[in-house]
């Protein structure tokens, strides 16, 4: 359209200067033009050409030509000026429609390039004082497109540019469709084993646009940085630029590296939410192995955790998912739990938005398990576990990895939970069809279990317990993690937890009529 009207406009002014250049042609070459019957020839070779003629009344003739030909000239002016507001007319909607299409073009240039270049330069944030510094960014930063208003468009148009600079400020969480972009934040230290995580990240990723990668390193480490920095503009790396030691009492001094990293995470979280402007995200760590459906998997929750007041996050961990502890025939299975997992994790803006102000000096996670900031609030979690960790190395020296993470399961199945229904995960349709499902399951000893005899069939089966110490006592003998956060356990749904047991489903559970957690079980 814009191409049809500048073509339109050309032509309108090619026709103006061949008219004008006509003209003048026209008024030089014209011989006088005398009174009829005086042998005034317009031929040459007549008998009176111009200003020769001494005839009768020539110089009255010649008086009357010029005023003749000044109306004409007036005539002449008068359409041109008319022809001249035309293509004015015309200039200024063409001006406009090519504004509008350079806006659309620069849109779309915003939305392919969206991953690899943050809408803004980073800022200092405000509620954090360790963020005085500027980010130290790896890439080059996209140019910021305004859009001014000219002073002689109509007020509609005015409206028609405010419209599209809200519609750019949403380019950064809407990519030419109603699908949010969930960017990917991998938290980095010093372990160059992050190519593996990136690796599986990148090799899983359906779309740079739609899952943009940000690696965020503390630590200073070169060598990891090098790492980061050989994937060019698949990632986007930042630094966080406080590496200082953080002053901590005497007895805290050997738990310095978790102040650190609960330093590094707000840090991290704020560039997320306040520099790039995300409406959510996914934490990884820089030791963790991706599942092939694992972007799928975060993308059909996204809607459940955004439409869900009483949920908060959503997993991609199992703290049971061990080979013999899960049914390998369920990969699409998802649970609601009130342990907060962590290990792969999507959090929404207005919940950072909620934590972030209190967030803790060190030993985040725990803290995250406290019901000052659960608030009765759950997770969604899988079945068999998205996300595995291979990083034995770190802060917490081992703590159990080698009695438990080592084993747990990744899942290998894809599967198409963005074709699924997943609002069986909504409080009010799951809680009724999970107690009737718990407390409906016969009732047996773990002696039952263990021996399996007397047993017909894959269950399920219940086992109850009735106090901490038996909770612990059951959950070691049937092989699941028995420790408990705020007198929560590990993957534990209103008091139960559910896993297999040589190919049974069991439910350790409470008596019927729970109705909260005792937090000085922890």
């Amino acid at each position: 359209m814009v191409r049809k009207k500048g073509s339109l406009i050309l032509c309108g002014a090619f026709l103006f200067v061949a008219w004008n250049a006509l003209l003048l042609l026209y008024l030089w070459g014209r011989p006088p033009i005398g009174r009829l019957g005086e042998g005034g020839g317009a031929e040459p070779g007549g008998k009176e050409e111009w200003g020769v003629g001494r005839g009768k009344g020539g110089r009255v003739n010649l008086a009357g030509e010029v005023i003749r030909l000044a109306e004409e000239v007036e005539i002449q002016l008068e359409t041109q000026k008319k022809l001249l507001k035309q293509i004015e007319s015309h200039r200024a909607v063409w001006a406009r429609q090519k504004d509008i299409g350079k806006r659309e073009t620069d849109d779309t240039k915003v939305k392919v390039e969206v991953v690899h270049q943050p809408p803004k330069p980073p800022l200092p944030l405000k509620n954090n004082v360790d963020d005085r510094d500027q980010t130290e960014l790896k890439h080059t930063q996209s140019p910021v497109h305004t859009v001014t208003s000219d002073s002689k468009l109509e007020q509609h148009q005015g409206t028609e540019i405010k419209e599209q600079i809200v519609k750019n400020n949403k380019l950064v969480t809407s990519v030419a469709s109603p699908e949010v972009v969930i960017p990917i934040l991998v938290i980095a230290c010093d372990r160059v084993t992050v190519k593996r995580s990136l690796d599986r990240l990148i090799q899983y990723r359906p779309s740079p646009e739609l899952y943009p990668i940000i690696v965020s390193q503390d630590c200073g480490h070169a060598e990891t940085a090098r790492v980061i920095g050989s994937y060019g503009d698949q990632v986007t790396h930042i630094s966080q630029p406080d590496l200082s030691d953080i002053r901590v009492r005497p007895e805290h001094r050997k738990f310095q590296g978790y102040y650190k990293i609960a330093r590094h995470y707000r840090w991290a979280l704020n560039q997320v939410f306040n520099t790039f402007s995300q409406s959510t995200v996914v934490i990884v760590e820089d030791d963790l192995e991706v599942a092939p459906d694992f972007f799928e998997y975060f993308r059909a929750l996204y809607p459940i955790l955004r439409s869900d007041p009483t949920l908060w996050c959503v997993s991609a961990w199992n703290d049971n998912g061990r080979d013999a502890l899960v049914d390998p025939s369920k990969a699409e299975l998802l649970y609601r739990t009130d342990f907060f997992p962590g290990l792969g994790w999507m959090l929404l803006k207005e919940m950072w938005d909620e934590l972030e102000p209190k967030w803790p000096s060190a030993f985040w996670d725990d803290w995250m398990r406290q019901p000052e900031q659960r608030k009765d609030r759950s997770c969604i979690r899988p079945e068999i576990s998205r996300t595995i960790t291979f990083g034995r190395k770190g802060v917490s020296l081992g703590q159990f990895f080698d009695q438990y993470l080592r084993y747990i399961k990744l899942n290998t199945e894809f599967v198409p939970f963005t074709k699924q229904d997943l609002s069986y995960l909504l409080k009010e349709k799951y809680d009724e069809k999970f107690i009737k499902e718990v407390y409906s399951a016969s009732l047996v000893k773990i002696e039952d279990l263990q021996q399996g005899g007397s047993l017909r069939g894959p269950g399920p089966y219940r086992v109850q317990y009735s106090s901490r110490d038996s909770f612990k006592v059951f959950a070691r003998n049937l092989g699941v993690m028995d420790d408990l956060k705020s007198g929560v356990p590990r993957t534990g749904y209103r008091g139960v937890v559910s896993f297999l047991y040589r190919g049974r489903r069991v439910f350790l559970a409470p008596p019927e009529g729970w109705t909260q957690y005792d937090i000085s079980w922890s």
